[in-house]
């Protein structure tokens, strides 16, 4: 199966024209039009549960609680253990003045999440709902408020059991609230429409793309909200990253009054900069632009990336023509007593530590993440899988299809101009095997995603057999695999990868998880037998299992992705396993991302151009044995070791970036453990101590 695809949002377009006519090109300023997004953030009040009447304006809310968003009831109760957070109804109620010069446009209430559902409320009246906790959505608010006075914002969010909406289950905890920012967003009555599907109305379309050229198809939604019809020309700017405008679309508009259309342009681009992954992860903006005869009335950014790619059968992914290894990490979007109500630069740290540890690709499981994180991606030239919510099971009730199919939706037209992102996944571990038969919704759902999105591939993440039918709607496919932690042993892994591509011998197949638990504080010298239910999850296991599955995945260049599960420790309220009930550990650093785990700089040793050299086990400090092995992950060409001053040896690398030292003597009391890495002609030292007896 192969896709020539490209990309679209961010940043930047380069040049239609040959580079060395690139200083004719002018600096490109945009017009000053007064779209204005307005953060709501701040001055909410809450009250957990559900209330009678506190839509109404009149409704006294204040004994509630004081807050900001992003906001979680979850954040504690999610992930102390016993499966009981508390899963219902929170209310919000905020005031919102709006000054006189808002007279004659038009407004807008943009949530960029709230989990599960949503019912928004202004002076009393219900102006909209929304099912689906990842994706944004927003409401034409502008006949409801009153401009010049005061006005009550009410939510009623509810993250109850058994809604109709997707997930059904998962091995997570579901945070209730408004987790992400809330805008209002102030237009011009001829406007850009943020009203499909929460996107932002732009849609850049790159095809035909190669060093040579690149064809673009710009699509823009226009909304005429003036009591005339208006006559208008929908331009949309491409500019490079140095700021210089490259080419611009140009289409002419007419629309009826209170009516919308989309309009749609095509250039070729000559000689396009490609956004070439972690090498060289190129940006164009693209600006659209709504001009009538008054003046520009709306300008939308948007960020614009030329790449193409291939996953083939046998030899894996490819990026612009060349082979390109997609290793990377699966992630979620929680942190340590804020459940999903983070900040900007919590994820900000998290794409960075993604980025040190050489990652080309994430999965971003299991639904779409914040726009921060897609910018992030984008920017630093890191691949992405994004994919829907759909986990463990379908429901048979009704509208529940629907849903399933408006959150695909909503996903891909919010996400469409993202270059990060190269496939769209429909489900994660949906068998059918069970008693609902999820076939017919997942061939829908492919139907539509390739029906918005003719460019980018479908995958699924299946634990499946490689005879269930769910296997063989997508373009691609990846699987969930864990020999040696919750079956097999880890000799197993190189058959079965084996049996996976026997299995499928016309359909590309990936890794899309794999991974072990480990405590920070627990270790033992002989780490098997490890039971994945068990309070015992040992550091040195993980390890062990990951050297294992990097041995056999990097020769198997048929594996068109492999990830590991997981980046961060996460919440799972149900679980008991592990140092910590309601905690996920498989994580290659803790939930409070403070400590990077042994595994962590295995992977960074094998992904990394950054130079590692780090003593495993480092933290099994307390020994009772005089003899042990030592273990150094490193890229480094060579590595010396010392115990206590006394040179021990130097070794070569491993195929896996392993250096193991067998049979070691440690003195009683003190020892301190030394190695020294040399790589291109310079040093690189580390150090840690570990006492016996």
């Amino acid at each position: 199966m192969c896709a020539r695809a490209v990309s679209k949002f961010q940043a930047a377009v380069e040049s239609l024209e040959p580079r060395w006519l690139l200083s004719a090109v002018t600096a490109y300023v945009p017009p000053t039009v007064a779209r204005t997004s307005i953060s709501l953030d701040s001055a909410w009040r809450f009250h957990k549960g559900d209330v009678a009447g506190a839509q109404a304006v009149g409704f006294n809310d204040s004994s509630w609680s004081s807050i900001s968003v992003p906001h979680t009831w979850n954040a504690l109760d999610g992930q102390d253990g016993g499966n009981n957070y508390y899963r219902g109804v929170g209310w919000y109620r905020r005031h919102l003045a709006l000054p006189t010069s808002d007279a004659g446009r038009e407004l807008f209430l943009q949530f960029d999440g709230a989990d599960i559902t949503a019912d928004i409320f202004v002076d009393g009246t219900e102006i909209g709902s929304h099912a689906g906790g990842y994706t944004a959505f927003a409401f034409d608010v502008t006949s409801d408020v009153h401009v010049g006075a005061d006005n009550v914002i009410a939510v009623k969010v509810s993250n109850a059991r058994n809604l109709p909406v997707a997930p059904v289950s998962a091995d997570y905890t579901f945070d209730g609230g408004i987790y992400r920012d809330v805008h209002l967003l102030v237009l011009n009555k001829l406007h850009v429409d943020p009203l499909n599907a929460g996107s932002p109305g732009v849609f850049l379309q790159t095809t035909d793309v190669s060093a040579a050229s690149a064809t673009l198809q710009a699509t823009v939604d226009v909304r005429n909200d003036l009591a005339t019809k208006q006559n208008f020309t929908v331009r949309t700017v491409v500019v490079d990253a140095s700021g210089n405008v490259v080419k611009t679309l140009t289409t002419a508009g007419s629309l009826a009054a209170h009516s919308g259309a989309a309009f749609s342009s095509t250039a070729i681009i000559a000689h396009p900069h490609l956004w070439d992954g972690r090498n060289d992860p190129y940006l164009y903006s693209a600006y659209a632009q709504v001009t009538s005869s008054t003046g520009t009335t709306d300008v939308v950014q948007q960020p614009l990336g030329f790449r193409w790619f291939q996953i083939t059968v046998n030899d894996g992914f490819f990026l612009n023509g060349q082979p390109y290894d997609l290793h990377g990490v699966d992630f979620h979007q929680d942190r340590l007593n804020e459940g999903w109500a983070i900040t900007p630069a919590d994820t900000q740290q998290d794409v960075s530590l993604i980025d040190e540890i050489g990652a080309t690709a994430v999965r971003l499981s299991h639904y779409p993440h914040s726009q921060l994180t897609y910018n992030l991606l984008d920017r630093d030239g890191i691949l992405a899988w994004s994919e829907i919510p759909l986990v463990n099971t379908i429901s048979s009730a009704p509208g529940f299809a629907d849903n399933a199919l408006q959150q695909l939706r909503e996903m891909i037209l919010q996400n469409f101009n993202h270059p990060s992102v190269f496939v769209w996944g429909l489900f994660n571990e949906i068998s059918g095997s069970g008693a609902l038969d999820p076939n017919p919704l997942i061939a829908q759902l492919n139907a539509l995603a390739h029906q918005l999105d003719p460019t980018r591939l479908t995958t699924a993440a299946s634990n499946a057999t490689t005879r269930d039918p769910v296997n063989h709607h997508t373009d691609v496919i990846a699987f969930n695999r864990y020999y040696g932690w919750y079956y097999g042993t880890l000799a197993d892994v190189p058959a079965a990868l084996d049996a996976l591509h026997a299995g499928l011998p016309n359909t590309p197949v990936g890794l899309s998880e794999y991974g072990a638990g480990a405590s920070i504080f627990q270790h033992t010298v002989n780490p098997t037998g490890i039971v994945a239910a068990s309070s015992f999850h040992p550091e040195e296991y993980q390890d062990l299992f990951h050297e294992a599955y990097w041995a056999a995945i990097s020769t198997r260049k048929y594996l068109w992705c492999k990830f590991v599960w997981n980046m961060f420790d996460f919440a799972s309220d149900n679980r008991a396993e592990g140092d910590t009930s309601g905690r996920n550990d498989k994580g290659l650093i803790t939930f409070d991302r403070k400590t990077k785990k042994d595994a962590f700089y295995f992977y960074k040793a094998n992904w990394s151009s950054s130079p590692v050299l780090y003593i495993a086990d480092r933290r099994f400090t307390q020994r009772t044995s005089p003899t042990t092995n030592v273990k150094i992950y490193s890229n480094c060409d060579s590595v010396t070791l010392k115990v206590n001053g006394v040179v021990i040896g130097t070794l070569k690398p491993s195929a896996i970036h392993v250096f193991n030292w067998t049979g070691v003597h440690l003195a009683t009391g003190v020892n301190t453990i030394q190695v020294t890495g040399t790589r291109g002609g310079k040093t690189y030292t580390d150090s840690c101590t570990w006492t016996l007896g």
